[in-house]
């Protein structure tokens, strides 16, 4: 009765440890499918941040912070879920993820650091070097009048430290960076409305008591230097502003300001940092919010009788060696903003300084100084056409410049003006952008093509090259969100906002305008063919008319002009050479890079990880071998049995419910209860194995047996790491050929809207525009079964849902075709008619009944 007793508790025991053991197993099978989750995540990360890089699609700092967080978390879990499954064997690998880490996060962090100096200085006592305190556009004016002593305004800056403390003490710091963070940098409005807010904030705040003193004394000590009060300029001098990105245009400066208004100025120059159109050149840019930092210059009021700007350098044709100078009588705002058409004067740098020639312009009001403020007035009838120069101010002028250009060792945009007593002052210098040359042999074309109507002969190139699209008629500026992708922005007067369309816009033309404006400067940066000064552009060209602008010839066809697109299609990739493609660059380099290549290596060991692509990899072979290694510690009626079913790869499956006949130690076509296991291998078994389906042309048969001459001992070796996990209606395969990865999962139920098939696959060993042409001949395939298909690079990713469980069956019957067929197929893959053709045929036999 005892030893009944005891068989009883003895059983039960069994049954209780069999339980245990059954949990244990669907907890290791969570862990490990988290892993091969994570891991597709991961890979279609990666490839969406390389996709970026083409230069077709505009993105900011944001985003790249944004993926680079989502892929470290995605290795996190990764990581966290392996040494789950493995008992925490591959704990090293956390060591050297956070390496990794660490080494992307100095990339994407913002180095400044601003010293704490007084808030306002005197221009006199700020140093050449002292950009990160006075700002870029003040370092370059001090240096200007300290190293060349060349005559600028006398003032003071108000520094960067200045405008660290007063965002601090007004408390705007972090709540202009939460709105920053949330901007959508693709929608105008997102960024028009954050702007508007950040701006409201800085300007409703009141000015820090001890900055305002600051400010009040420094400009008693100008008033006493210059022997009485003046007005002044409050101009903006962020810290990168007038360095290798010009900002030109985007900040706002202020002219001919009263004393008990500085402070007011002030406030609203800082507001400008985060305007709409700096916050998208910025972001697009690839700076941080934390790097906008922004020093005020307060400057002695030049009252001029004529200003403008210099170009030490003709932009659009530097081996011409002319200097360009613009010039309007007044105050030069007018030209910088594009609102006339200025005087030019031509300079020969050749044989000493001539001038030779002339152009006059078309100047109807002026800008002056007087004490109610800033006026415009129209230029008088007896002053209208005469020159704003004489011929000596013109050499003068030259003379300077040159000078400049030689101290800086690079072409100059500068800013001058002349006073009422003829003495010329320097306002601003800054590199001149200058439109490069393509390396490539030149083409040689009409400067007017025969055969197309000319709508537009005239105007003046800002930047040149070829733009075709339809006209887009601006009225206002508020219609700017409404711009469409690739249309010509067709404007009266040119404007620095028109940045904000610049990653859309083919081409740019306005009725107005000036070459050395802040938009034609932004023009020639962003790389957008731009002509300006057309005079009637806008009463031409009617809105949505198709239309081709030769920016470089100054004529405008109607229609498209195929000759000058093919000639200039590869022209235009405005957004490569900025530092925010640069910071992407070598982010993916830390990222994308695959260095464990082979799993049967000696290097292959965690700590030779490189990337987190090299992490990946590593956990993903890992997963499968701690997968189907762990099941000798366990009761044998749980192990994963090899499948014996007559196909010539290597396939462990491990049935967790229901999926296969209990006991077997193999599991052969009979043995399999899982529906949608059953309906792949179908298709598996029906296929002829392991090469490419045969295609009539000799030559080619030779070229294949020679690329896909692999031992089979080989593909069998790496074939082991395929396995199936298995219940009778769910499959999860995860298949290793070579190189390549696939991911079939599958759950066939009686509620229909269950039903569903995913589809991943990912690699290859042939070369990149082969595993890319059989990544398009699987996604044809895929999507004539009506699959969802989503392809970035070589990853795909697809899914079917919510069908009846025999279409489910049928189509992964298809599937298991396919993996059959497209074994090694990328091999002989070698141009897009060889795999339009194997796409054909599969479809044609295959695929077109269902």
């Amino acid at each position: 009765m005892w030893d009944l007793f005891g068989l009883f508790k003895t059983k039960e025991k069994k049954t209780e440890e069999k339980e245990k053991l059954k949990e244990l197993l669907k907890e290791k099978y969570y862990h490990f499918q988290k892993v091969l989750n994570s891991n597709n995540q991961v890979l279609s990360l990666m490839a969406d941040l390389e996709e970026k890089l083409t230069g077709d699609y505009l993105f900011d700092m944001t985003y790249i912070k944004t993926g680079f967080q989502a892929i470290k978390d995605g290795v996190e879990d990764i990581i966290k879920n392996l040494n789950a499954l493995s008992d925490s064997k591959y704990s090293i690998l956390a060591q050297v993820q956070k390496d990794i880490d660490s080494r992307i996060e100095q990339i994407l962090t913002s180095k400044i650091e601003i010293p704490v100096v007084d808030y306002a200085i005197p221009l006199e006592d700020i140093q050449a070097s002292s950009r990160i305190i006075a700002g870029g556009k003040i370092a370059n004016l001090v240096e200007l009048r300290n190293a060349l002593k060349i005559p600028t305004p006398d003032g003071f800056v108000i520094t960067s430290y200045a405008f660290v403390k007063f965002l601090e003490k007004a408390g705007l710091r972090e709540k202009i960076s939460k709105i920053i963070e949330e901007l959508d940098i693709n929608s105008i409005n997102d960024i028009e409305e954050g702007s508007k807010k950040i701006q409201e904030l800085i300007i409703n705040s009141s000015l820090p008591e001890d900055i305002e003193n600051a400010i009040n004394s420094a400009y008693f000590k100008l008033a006493e230097k210059e022997g009485e009060k003046c007005y002044v300029s409050v101009r903006s001098s962020a810290i990168h502003e007038d360095s290798d990105f010009s900002f030109a245009g985007q900040y706002s400066s202020y002219l001919n300001i009263p004393e008990n208004l500085i402070g007011y100025y002030y406030k609203r120059v800082i507001a400008s940092l985060f305007n709409k159109r700096a916050i998208f050149y910025y972001k697009t840019k690839g700076f941080s919010e934390k790097e906008m930092v922004m020093a005020v210059g307060v400057l002695k009021m030049i009252n001029a009788r004529a200003g403008g700007v210099i170009y030490s350098k003709n932009p659009n044709n530097p081996e011409s060696n002319n200097i360009i100078i613009n010039a309007v009588k007044g105050l030069g705002k007018l030209i910088v903003d594009g609102a006339v058409n200025a005087e030019t004067y031509v300079i020969s740098r050749e044989k000493g300084l001539n001038l030779i020639e002339k152009i006059p312009g078309k100047q109807s009001k002026m800008l002056i100084c007087k004490e109610e403020g800033l006026v415009e007035e129209i230029v008088l009838p007896d002053i209208v056409g005469k020159p704003s120069l004489s011929e000596k101010d013109s050499l003068s002028l030259a003379e300077l410049a040159l000078k400049i250009e030689d101290y800086y060792r690079c072409p100059q945009d500068i800013e001058w003006a002349i006073d009422q007593q003829g003495q010329i002052f320097i306002l601003q210098a800054r590199p001149l952008r200058i439109v490069e040359k393509k390396a490539e042999a030149k083409v040689f074309l009409p400067t007017r093509i025969k055969g197309y109507n000319i709508l537009l002969d005239g105007g003046i190139t800002a930047c040149k090259g070829i733009g075709y699209g339809k006209a887009f008629i601006l009225k206002t500026e508020d219609e700017l969100q409404n711009f469409p992708e690739g249309a010509i922005l067709i404007a009266k007067h040119t404007n620095p906002r028109y940045v904000m369309i610049m990653n859309k816009a083919a081409a740019i033309v306005t009725d107005v305008g000036s070459p050395t404006g802040h938009m034609a400067s932004l023009s020639r940066e962003y790389n957008i063919p731009t002509l300006i000064n057309t005079e009637i552009a806008t009463k031409t060209i009617k809105d949505g008319q198709e239309i081709t602008v030769d920016a470089s010839n100054c004529v405008i066809y109607e229609g498209k002009v195929e000759e000058l697109i093919r000639a200039h299609q590869n022209m235009k990739e405005p957004f490569r050479d900025t530092l925010l493609f640069k910071t992407l660059e070598r982010v993916l380099k830390l990222i994308v890079p695959l260095n464990l290549v082979d799993p049967t290596s000696e290097d292959f060991k965690p700590e030779n990880c490189k990337t987190y692509h090299d992490i990946t990899r590593f956990c993903h072979e890992m997963v499968m071998y701690e997968m189907f290694t762990m099941w000798d510690r366990y009761d044998s009626e749980h192990h994963a049995v090899p499948l014996v079913a007559g196909i010539p790869i290597g396939v462990l499956v491990l049935d967790i419910e229901g999926g296969l006949k209990e006991g077997i130690k193999k599991a052969t076509p009979e043995d399999i209860y899982s529906i949608p296991f059953n309906a792949i291998l179908k298709g598996m078994r029906s296929m002829q194995w392991p090469g490419p389906p045969p295609v009539d042309a000799k030559g080619f048969f030779e070229m294949v047996a020679h690329t896909v001459s692999i031992p089979e001992e080989q593909l069998k070796e790496t074939a082991k790491k395929s396995f199936c996990i298995v219940t009778k209606n769910y499959m999860n395969f995860s298949l290793r050929l070579g190189y390549h990865f696939s991911m079939i999962e599958a759950y066939t139920g009686e509620n229909i809207n269950d039903n569903y098939i995913k589809f991943f696959f990912k690699g290859g060993g042939a070369a990149i525009d082969r595993r890319l042409r059989r990544v398009q001949l699987i996604k044809t395939i895929l999507t004539a079964m009506n699959f969802r298909v989503k392809v970035k690079e070589d990853v795909i990713d697809a899914i079917l849902t919510k069908y009846s469980i025999a279409e489910i069956e049928k189509r992964l019957e298809i599937l298991g075709k396919l993996t059959a067929y497209t074994k090694q197929l990328d091999m002989v893959l070698f141009n897009d008619a060889v795999a339009q053709m194997y796409t054909d045929d599969f479809i044609k036999k295959h695929v077109k009944d269902i």
